[in-house]
């Protein structure tokens, strides 16, 4: 199934709801939990995050704090402030479901590996299209200084391959914002072994935004016996919205109906 092409009247930058319909998921009501990345919107989950609705699970699409603004209210949040909206949004999915998987893009990624390595015992299972958990970059060793000095980078969003695209995302990355992912990696890579749930990788074959330094931490890390990676062939980092994002729903779609029991 290819991604939807939303009514020209649909802020696709604001947060998505869709209820569950347990008529179409043999009488039981799964939620899913989907986060964008940094410097995102909800836009570029939105047709991922549809296509599960249009399956009859609850799907949930937060906007994280300081998105879906400018990037300089953005460069006044960071990682406690996301985190915590999307502890808010999975809390009231969990209250009204018998399920939730969790799933997120890049920074999303990183955010949903929290939640799971924090709650293992309530999430049912984790769902990662290129997390970002670790980078490469020897600029980064800078950040400390450069926030600063510096307010912004240039634009990280819009990594797509598929021409015409538009994830909506900010056109400056501000540091001081970025800074505080970064400082919350190294507790995160050490609680990756309390992460049991059921995990599905999706990784793109040609990722600009991040490396493949995450993707061997998140796998060797987790405690998760059943893992399976999903290689992206035709996609940049943005693979949700990208040539793959149909595998990715189909491979997606199936996991959440194994994980969680749906006939």
């Amino acid at each position: 199934m290819a991604p939807s092409i939303p009514d020209p009247g649909t802020d696709v930058t604001a947060p998505l709801t869709i209820p569950a319909r347990p008529e179409l998921t043999g009488g039981r009501r799964i939620g899913v939990l989907l986060s964008h990345g940094f410097t995102g919107s909800p836009a570029s989950m939105r047709p991922w995050g549809e296509h599960l609705g249009a399956l009859g699970y609850g799907v949930a699409v937060p906007l994280l704090p300081g998105h879906g603004t400018t990037w300089r209210e953005l460069n006044t949040r960071r990682w406690s402030d996301w985190y915590a909206a999307l502890t808010r949004a999975f809390e009231a999915l969990r209250a009204e479901h018998d399920a939730v998987v969790v799933g997120g893009l890049s920074m999303g990624g990183a955010l949903v590996l929290r939640l799971a390595a924090d709650r293992p015992d309530e999430v049912a299972g984790v769902m990662l299209v290129n997390p970002a958990i670790a980078t490469r970059r020897l600029d980064v060793r800078l950040l400390p200084v450069l926030k600063h000095v510096v307010a912004s980078f240039p634009a990280i969003a819009n990594d797509i391959k598929k021409p015409g695209v538009d994830e909506r995302g900010y056109d400056r990355t501000p540091l001081k914002a970025i800074h505080s992912l970064l400082q919350a990696w190294p507790s995160l890579r050490s609680d990756l072994a309390r992460i049991t749930a059921p995990l599905i990788y999706f990784r793109s074959a040609e990722d600009h935004v991040v490396d493949d330094s995450s993707e061997p931490l998140v796998l060797d890390g987790v405690s998760s016996t059943d893992v399976t990676r999903v290689a992206l062939p035709e996609s940049f980092h943005v693979a949700t919205l990208d040539h793959d994002a149909p595998l990715i729903f189909e491979q997606s779609s199936a996991f959440v109906a194994r994980v969680t029991g749906v006939a």
